[in-house]
């Protein structure tokens, strides 16, 4: 399968890439069963098994809960670990973290940027992060404190490579200034339902900095994907899935494909190289999003699909 290096470090990626967030089913770790965790540690095998190798994950999916499952995983397959990106994220703290009356809010600070990092490393049972990202924007980010973080994880051996996620452009330009190391990702939503990196100048700055765009929520929650029964019709209205799923459909009877494939084929269309990264735990699916690494959409089809998604012409 077609590789792509994520920004200009030494990490090779797939070019779609897995993300852990739905392992167990559930955002709260008091309903995990032991049957949710079985389900996924094999979606985790199942995605090593179909071919990828980026593998996202954050401290907060059902708080540390994935990270552990993914860790489990990790152990079954014998010299997976070496054969993996292991991608995670911290700096979203919780209300009541760590007394009562704390609180929701996101924490940049270097300790706690470090403390979250060893945690991690800990739920994971690895001894180094290869890709670790800042997850949500913290207004009180000071851009040399989060330099000073980068740098003692860099030193130390805990993290290879940084990284960012839902950062306003200039936020990313005030961190790669004062960081010593190249930020080699940006996560963001992209999809044929949300639109907005494709002219906010995330991904302008993404090739300008040589930045790897990784695309959460690919299939807008599923509404893009091969099937979305439980997604409401108000919903599909609200997001625009209503005018873009005819014309999925439409182009993927043509190639002979699913929607799926295509909404994602879409994505790595763009010339920023676009890493999507899939959420499904189940195996046909997990192997199935593979294919559109294989299809590349025409000029002509990429804006008919864009047209649908902004139900208007041009300007």
């Amino acid at each position: 399968m077609e590789t792509v290096s994520l920004g200009i470090s030494s990490l090779l990626s797939t070019r779609l890439g897995y993300g852990c967030w739905r392992l167990v089913g559930t955002w709260n770790p008091a309903e995990v069963t032991p049957e949710g965790k079985t389900q996924g540690r094999r979606a985790v095998i199942a995605a090593f098994e179909a071919g990828y190798t980026l593998f996202d994950n954050a401290d907060i999916y059902c708080r540390g809960v994935t990270e552990e499952v993914f860790g489990e995983a990790l152990k079954m397959v014998s010299g997976m670990r070496d054969k993996v990106i292991i991608a995670t994220k911290c700096g979203i703290r919780f209300p009541g973290d760590p007394y009562p009356e704390a609180p929701q809010r996101y924490d940049f600070s270097a300790e706690y940027i470090i403390w979250s990092c060893e945690q991690s490393l800990k739920r994971m049972g690895v001894e180094t992060i290869d890709l670790y990202q800042l997850h949500r924007p913290d207004l009180l980010a000071n851009p040399e404190e989060v330099a000073m973080a980068f740098s003692k994880l860099k030193q130390s051996g805990k993290v290879r490579y940084f990284g960012v996620s839902n950062f306003r452009p200039t936020l990313v330009t005030a961190i790669q200034v004062a960081c010593p190391m190249p930020l080699v990702v940006h996560q963001v939503e992209i999809s044929l339902a949300k639109l907005d990196t494709f002219t906010d100048g995330t991904l302008d700055q993404c090739m300008v900095e040589k930045m790897t765009p990784l695309a959460w929520s690919p299939l807008a929650g599923g509404m893009l994907g091969s099937s979305n029964g439980n997604v409401s019709e108000e919903k599909k209205k609200a997001s625009g899935a209503d005018r873009i799923l005819p014309v999925l459909d439409a182009v993927a009877k043509a190639r002979g494909t699913s929607r799926m494939v295509i909404a994602l084929a879409w994505l790595l269309k763009h010339p920023s190289k676009i890493v999507p990264i899939v959420g499904s735990t189940n195996g046909d699916r997990i192997r199935e999003a593979l294919k559109a690494a294989d299809l590349e959409l025409t000029r002509d089809e990429w804006y008919r699909l864009l047209l649908a998604s902004r139900g208007e012409p041009l300007p």
